[in-house]
């Protein structure tokens, strides 16, 4: 089994805690993605996670032994970093094989899980050439192929597509995905892309200043958000916010509806606007609309052939089952169904 559990685990540097007192169960074979902003903590507990940093206190359990005080080549972990960290001298097959030799494994057997890797990456056509001779995404499949011959309990990634422009990001993307329903091995992976998470994820953690927000599959935190951090974080473009005279009505501090469940119109609706920016991208337009009441700004999701162009009067109106309500302190007061 590879289940990894962390219990009451913290990392502070100094006086400052970066992690307060954390538990997580992330189960065997489950995908999970830990996501939030810029400086949340999320990579900082994939390295305690791979024993890159020391736990200040807690533990953490992986494949059922005690690995709080393991060093990383103990843990059975195989990590995956945003650099490729490939030896450019090397040909593709060495640097996949690199770590077999390094654990003094027969040429022959090493060759074979080689070649395995390869085919299962789609890389067997490139094992000679060199890493200069790559693309991105083919540097980031040889650095993926290094850590599945160690044939780990679990795979880290930490933000391994950022290096790459946004049709490579989406390609490994699903590559990454395709691989785990292959191996079925736990994966767990860091990223500060709400998009990325959504899509590959089993199972989302979000972070914020060290802790967790919430954890559930990407459809459950897009319903049922439990504070409006995660409903703002969670979902592209992300979800309008109201207060004032619009929350009011509703009996809440705050009140959250996504672009995509308003609805619009040019002759009539519950709230008046005008366009301040359209984006048309095709598929769908996205309109900025700024409501008459407070001018606050908000955007809706419409359809590819909506020709709305900045300055035309709309209306827009909330789907009821579809809006979300938040307390003086941000937490979600919908009720969740059962």
């Amino acid at each position: 089994m590879s289940r990894i559990t962390l219990k009451q685990v913290t990392k502070s540097y100094g006086s400052a805690q970066v992690i307060p007192p954390l538990d997580l169960e992330i189960d065997e074979g489950e995908f999970v993605v830990f996501v939030g902003p810029s400086g949340c903590g999320k990579s900082t507990l994939l390295r305690l996670i791979a024993g890159l940093e020391d736990v200040s206190s807690g533990r953490i359990d992986i494949a059922g032994i005690e690995a709080t005080h393991l060093p990383p080549a103990k843990r059975r972990l195989a990590m995956v970093f945003q650099s490729y960290a490939l030896y450019p001298h090397m040909s593709v097959r060495k640097n996949i094989g690199f770590p077999l030799r390094m654990a003094g494994m027969d040429p022959a057997a090493a060759r074979k899980k080689v070649e395995q890797a390869a085919a299962t990456l789609n890389l067997t056509d490139y094992l000679d050439r060199r890493p200069g001779q790559l693309s991105g995404g083919q540097r980031q499949r040889v650095a993926i192929g290094r850590a599945i011959v160690r044939e780990p309990a679990a795979f880290l990634f930490d933000e391994p597509l950022s290096n790459l422009d946004a049709a490579l990001r989406v390609g490994m993307r699903l590559e990454i995905s395709e691989l785990h329903e292959r191996l079925q091995t736990t994966m767990i992976y860091v990223t500060h892309d709400q998009v990325e998470a959504m899509t590959m994820a089993d199972k989302i953690v979000v972070l914020n200043n060290g802790q967790v927000e919430q954890v559930g599959s990407p459809l459950e935190l897009y319903r049922y958000p439990r504070n409006r951090f995660v409903a703002e974080f969670i979902g592209s473009p992300k979800m309008n916010i109201l207060t004032g005279d619009y929350a009011a009505r509703s009996g809440a501090a705050a009140i959250g509806i996504r672009p995509e469940h308003l609805d619009l119109s040019t002759e009539s609706g519950l709230w008046a606007g005008r366009v301040g920016v359209a984006e048309h991208l095709g598929s769908d337009t996205f309109l900025h609309v700024h409501l008459r009441e407070d001018d606050s700004l908000i955007s809706v999701r419409g359809p590819g052939n909506v020709e709305l162009r900045a300055g035309d009067a709309v209306f827009v109106t909330p789907r009821q089952k579809e809006l979300h309500t938040f307390n003086d302190a941000g937490d979600a007061t919908r009720a969740r169904p059962v």
